[in-house]
């Protein structure tokens, strides 16, 4: 968690986005499609009638439509110019409810189009600014977060803002070693690359980009999906996806591997490897090879999947090979593919107390993720977080562990049957949650389907980005009294959202108008509180890492209000409250022993002051000193995570495809192997609490400093493919 921090410390540069060179428009200019303009009525229709916060769609929600659309095109303020934005409110603030009802989106299309060519203005500008150089012996700085700025009043000052920019890019790279033509040469390839990728822009992105803030004026958890976009999500919930087998990215406008998903065809087939580039694909034993070089990425993607037992060709261009070098073909037959790196896995730590060994299974769950059409068709291996976890939780029974952790660090939610299910794991068949919908009838979300699979000492470690089904169960748990909560308070986000198919409602055969996330309902505790804007408090608080105002739900402008409702019937199960004066003690002398936590609190404090003062030097003498107290840092970590993780992690001041693909997947994997302070930090608590639990007051993992070990390598529940 250290390492994660330092880095973002070192990435507080800012970056720009697209360029050209001159004020042309990057494509064509972008119109909205009939499929688009009726997807935008039937959505009004339904977010009018049956959204948890139902509001007719009229000129006030025109005007917060406008302001949200403004927002998420241009967030910092830098594109548009105040005169746009007087002329745009003059003409569009209280007219967009009458574009989505009549259907006719030519408003918000213009808008997009003038964003579009805003951009290729400041680019053009800000490309030209590189063969002039820059004097770094000035005292100016940088303002690193601009979303409470105004925008700029003159082209002089939206010029400036950009010349402070390009200027920092250039230092970065300065300060990593580049000389001035390589420099020169990087930050025009950026600039470039992302205006191309600017040009590569459909009606699609556009219409998603509209439709996004017209229902994020709604409330912040409603969404618009798109066709692909509906596809991914589902996806992600099921956790497989029919393919090739491999990870793919886009560096210098070639579709290139970046991973190979072990016992997938890609792999399997023995012809490919990593940095290979996908330069033509074919469907089929003898379709014609559509070329894709300079494709977006998704469309490539969308070219690779297709149906089981169904044949792909890749015309393939070796990794390393030049431009014009002999390509081959491969024949790949697609197959289901199971992403086993967004699974439930399991690890098992030791732990040192003064009676000999202790361990610690800790269960990383990155979702509530579930295979909602395999459960419909009766599939009995149909995939699910709550089956693999208590997978996990037999095998660390058999293993004979101590305590168990379940690390929800990062994890958005998913399914809130999931998270019934899997809380009943720990707590039997019991009340979980309740929810309360538009009419304000009120649920109790009973778990009847899951045994307990776990009777022992446990905790949950949570984060601010831990939200929804991770706030159902991590609440749970500590209303019924099961286990420790550990870590941040949570994101809190207390609502639940239904997926629906706006092509099933039109009854439409071909999936063209998308589906709606919509909010339907407000989850609260057993206890009768909700998560909603407070989030869970966690038992054994850890520091924030992060900027409180500017993420979690209370930084939303329009998020629902905290309240409460009766509490359920439900009567807790256990009493780890009455540990924790003993835990605090033991939690609070260890931390202050461990160099490594003492150094990420100085970390998040040198953070705090970053966000507090907003500004970043551009006098080289003084970012060369802040590089020099980062660079050592980094090199303390060494020996937590390999002899050359501080240069690993050092800011080279080049974004991830301006790298060779070799140096970006070392990166990851040095910031994947660095010490995890805080995780150690909770496997000790849980440990604390097994000896409590034991009646072994005397002999908590406090009594030595060392941090806990991984005995048994990582497992992660078993799937079919």
């Amino acid at each position: 968690m250290k390492q994660k921090l330092i880095w973002i410390l070192l990435a507080l540069a800012v970056t720009t986005r697209g360029a050209v060179a001159d004020s042309t428009p990057a494509g064509p200019l972008l119109q909205p499609s009939a499929q688009e303009a009726k997807a935008a009525r039937l959505a009004a229709e339904l977010l009018s009638r049956y959204h948890y916060k139902a509001i007719p769609l009229d000129d006030a929600l025109s005007s917060r439509i406008f302001d949200q659309y403004l927002k998420a095109l241009d967030p910092e303020k830098l594109y548009f110019l105040q005169s746009d934005v007087d002329r745009l409110a003059a003409a569009d603030r209280t007219r967009l409810d009458d574009a989505i009802l009549g259907e006719d989106l030519r408003a918000p299309f213009e808008i997009f189009n003038l964003y579009e060519r805003r951009v290729v203005e400041r680019m053009s500008y800000a490309r030209g600014l590189l063969a002039k150089g820059f004097d770094f012996e000035r005292d100016e700085a940088l303002m690193i977060d601009r979303k409470d700025q105004p925008w700029p009043v003159t082209e002089a000052d939206a010029r400036e803002l950009w010349r402070k920019r390009i200027k920092n890019d250039w230092l970065r790279l300065k300060l990593a070693g580049q000389d001035e033509a390589a420099i020169a040469k990087v930050l025009d390839k950026r600039y470039d690359g992302v205006a191309k990728r600017l040009g590569k822009l459909a009606s699609a992105d556009a219409f998603q980009a509209f439709m996004n803030a017209y229902t994020m004026a709604i409330e912040p958890h409603t969404n618009y999906l798109g066709p692909r976009a509906a596809e991914n999500f589902d996806i992600a919930m099921r956790l497989s996806l029919v393919g090739i087998g491999a990870v793919l990215t886009e560096i210098d406008g070639y579709i290139t591997i970046r991973e190979l998903v072990a016992g997938g065809p890609a792999s399997q087939s023995g012809q490919l490897k990593v940095g290979d580039r996908i330069v033509g694909v074919a469907q089929g034993t003898g379709g014609p090879m559509s070329d894709v070089v300079g494709w977006r990425l998704d469309d490539a993607v969308a070219l690779i999947r297709g149906t089981v037992n169904s044949t792909v060709r890749l015309d393939i261009l070796p990794a390393d090979s030049g431009p014009d070098a002999s390509s081959r073909t491969v024949a790949l037959v697609r197959n289901t593919i199971t992403i086993q790196d967004s699974a439930a896995k399991a690890k098992v730590y030791s732990v040192t107390t003064g009676e000999g060994q202790r361990l610690v299974g800790v269960i990383t769950l990155p979702s509530f993720y579930e295979d909602v059409d395999g459960l419909r068709k009766g599939d009995k291996d149909y995939r699910s977080a709550g089956r693999d976890v208590a997978a996990l939780l037999a095998d660390m029974k058999a293993r004979k562990v101590d305590g168990v952790l379940i690390d929800l660090r990062n994890n958005g939610g998913g399914s809130l049957r999931e998270a019934v299910g899997l809380t009943g794991l720990f707590v039997g068949k019991v009340p979980v949650v309740q929810t309360r919908n538009a009419q304000g009838g009120i649920t109790v979300e009973k778990n009847v389907n899951t045994e307990v699979a776990w009777n022992g000492p446990m905790a949950v470690l949570i984060n601010r980005a831990s939200a929804s089904a991770s706030e159902i169960f991590a609440a749970a748990i500590q209303d019924y009294g099961r286990g420790l909560v550990i870590g941040e308070p949570s994101f809190g986000k207390g609502t639940v959202q239904t997926v629906a198919s706006l092509d099933q409602i039109a009854r439409n055969a071909t999936p063209e108008y998308g589906e709606l996330k919509m909010t339907i309902a407000q989850f609260f505790r057993v206890n009768g509180g909700t998560t909603q804007l407070r989030g869970v408090t966690p038992d054994i608080a850890y520091p924030s890492t992060g900027d409180d105002t500017q993420f979690g739900e209370s930084s939303f402008d329009n998020p629902l209000p905290w309240t409460r409702i009766k509490a359920a019937d439900y009567s807790p199960v256990g009493d780890v409250a009455a540990q924790l004066p003993r835990l605090l003690a033991w939690h609070e002398s260890r931390v202050r022993r461990d160099r490594e936590y003492q150094d990420l609190l100085e970390d998040i404090a040198r953070a705090r002051d970053i966000r507090k003062n907003n500004v970043i030097s551009l006098n080289e003498a003084a970012r060369r000193k802040e590089r020099a107290v980062q660079e050592t840092r980094l090199a303390a970590m060494r020996a937590g995570a390999g002899a050359d993780a501080g240069g690993e992690l050092s800011d080279d001041g080049l974004q991830f495809n301006e790298r060779k693909l070799s140096k970006d997947l070392a990166m990851e994997k040095t910031r994947a192997s660095a010490n995890d302070v805080l995780l150690n930090e909770a496997v000790s608590i849980v440990s604390d609490s097994a000896a409590l639990k034991a009646g072994r007051s005397d002999m908590a993992a406090s009594a030595l400093s060392t941090h806990p070990v991984v005995v048994t390598a990582q497992s992660t529940a078993p799937s079919k493919q």
